[in-house]
């Protein structure tokens, strides 16, 4: 897997357990298991960090951080891949999943014109929020799903590449 090219994107675990912000987690932090980047841990963080980016709630990054350390899988990734979900992304991807919502529950899609005002989501949000919640947990879930199980097979399909590669390389070495 290639672990230079994600590490050069990550802030490195002593940045993150030096932060000042961050002293409330106590030991918890320190805990190996949330920098490691091994098939597990990715695999893990995939499923968090993009089941937590489905989620139309504020602070998704802290529920990603909170439950990659629940469950011990990469910190740094579970965070990053929450921004899946940007101001640019989110539109769509909360119209797509109120829709799975709207399927999943048999109502009718209703046609909604987003304004970024308060009185859009004291009026609108209290009648599409059920279709958009269930559409969301559930599109995360599967994401979630399919991301964690590609990112084993994936990993484990370039594990298995490198070690042909090296008795490929021994066996010629041997020859000669």
């Amino acid at each position: 897997m290639p672990k230079k090219l994600i590490r050069r994107f990550l802030p490195s675990p002593e940045k993150i357990k030096n932060n000042r912000s961050l002293r409330y987690l106590g030991d918890r932090i320190h805990d190996p298991n949330l920098w490691h980047l091994n098939r597990r841990s990715v695999a893990g963080a995939f499923f968090v960090g993009i089941f937590c980016a489905f989620l139309p709630i504020p602070m998704q990054m802290l529920v990603a951080g909170v439950l990659a350390m629940l469950v011990r899988c990469n910190l740094p990734i579970s965070i990053a891949l929450v921004w899946i979900t940007n101001p640019i992304t989110m539109p769509a991807i909360f119209y797509f999943t109120y829709k799975v919502g709207c399927y999943l529950l048999g109502t009718p899609v209703s046609d909604i014109e987003f304004t970024m005002t308060v009185e859009w989501f004291e009026h609108e949000l209290g009648r599409i929020w059920q279709p958009l919640y269930f559409g969301s947990i559930i599109t995360g879930l599967f994401l979630g799903a399919v991301s964690y199980l590609t990112i084993r097979l994936y990993w484990r399909w370039h594990v298995t590449r490198s070690w042909h590669s090296r008795k490929l390389r021994k066996t010629r070495q041997q020859n000669h």
